[in-house]
């Protein structure tokens, strides 16, 4: 089983940054959190319920997994903060001895739009479990993260999808802002929980850039780049990257949601970002079709009907996340990230070039 060195610090989060990208924006740092240290660039795989489906917690330690997912809102839902918090938290419920971020449920204003109203006060939710209408506010999506005990803790925003436009986009962006606040005054556990702020904005320049003016004076330990990865064009989507890791703090962790495929990881690498997440590994096994280097696997066959394949395929997909990711911070420790770079689409091309690569 690989071996994660543990740390003991006063403060609940440390960057160090080991290595910067001379051309571009890339950089390799070390992040200390108070379960074990992780080297960015990192990717974390999602367990929405406190579990990666198909996957157990040694075979994530088995992978050096430092860091992973649990989501606020399912997890409130079912089994309940209570039950958690006597199980010493969402790390003893789980049984893992590493690190955990949290969402905040915000995502599922998009992922579940047809059952929840959003509110100043906060988002009201139609249980897809038995119908119940519940309230989630920004004191309440902090205080149920202060009983799973996660290392990161996300605040609550107003999420829209990265394809709306128009007015609720600038009302998402400002109330976001007003929550971040209000998530701040909730943390019960900032000695020991870290809150990130989440920059909103959806695809107009001035809007994020408000946003990051706005949520950078709060002295929060990490930011988080939302609103992206949602069906947007890529063109769109490097360009808002790029604008909000120009003007996020270099001392502080810049965490892209929901992005996970290669070579979105190896452009924003490039475009400054940390940490990443996906549901990508996880999910492609558990709905039946596996990528392999002949194509496609369909799980759903007779002949798989059993687990074992899935969990080969999950486990061979993070795998291979890690790979790049281990190769993406050794080429930056190295001083050699711009030749590691190969041949892209235009999008990623262009997005390269703003950062200095050429790649033709």
């Amino acid at each position: 089983m690989a071996s994660v060195k543990a740390v003991s610090s006063a403060a609940p989060l440390a960057l160090r940054i080991v290595a910067e990208c001379p051309v571009s924006k890339a950089r390799a740092c070390t992040l200390t959190l108070s379960h074990c240290a992780v080297s960015t660039p990192v990717f974390m795989p999602v367990g929405t319920q406190g579990t990666l489906k198909g996957i157990t917690v040694d075979q994530l330690e088995d992978l050096d997994c430092q860091i992973c997912l649990g989501n606020t809102y399912h997890l409130g839902m079912r089994p309940g903060p209570e039950l958690i918090e006597k199980a010493n938290g969402l790390h003893g419920f789980m049984k893992w001895s590493r690190n955990l971020l949290t969402d905040s449920g915000g995502f599922q204003m998009v992922s579940l739009v047809e059952l929840s109203e959003v509110t100043e006060e906060g988002v009201t939710f139609r249980s897809p479990y038995d119908g119940k209408e519940i309230l989630l506010t920004p004191e309440q999506s902090i205080a149920i993260q202060n009983s799973l005990g996660s290392d990161i803790m996300m605040q609550l925003d107003d999420v829209v999808s990265s394809t709306v436009k128009g007015p609720r986009v600038e009302e998402a962006m400002h109330r976001s802002v007003r929550w971040l606040d209000r998530c701040i005054a909730g943390n019960k556990n900032p000695d020991r929980q870290n809150l990130f702020a989440i920059i909103q904005g959806g695809l107009d320049a001035k809007l994020r850039k408000a946003c990051l003016d706005e949520m950078t004076k709060r002295d929060v330990p990490g930011f988080a780049i939302g609103g992206l990865s949602g069906g947007e064009e890529k063109d769109d989507f490097w360009k808002m990257v790029t604008l909000s890791t120009d003007h996020l703090p270099r001392e502080k962790p810049r965490y892209l949601m929901g992005v996970g495929y290669a070579l979105d990881l190896v452009v924003c690498v490039a475009l400054g970002c940390d940490m990443f997440d996906c549901v990508f590994p996880t999910r492609t096994a558990r709905f039946g079709s596996a990528l392999v280097p002949w194509g496609s696997l369909q799980l759903k066959q007779k002949q798989y009907n059993n687990s074992l394949p899935k969990k080969i395929i999950i486990c061979h997909l993070l795998t291979q996340q890690r790979i790049l990711i281990q190769k993406l911070h050794q080429s930056i420790i190295e001083q050699r990230f711009p030749e590691f770079v190969k041949q892209y689409p235009s999008w990623a091309v262009e997005a390269l070039q703003a950062v200095n690569i050429c790649v033709s």
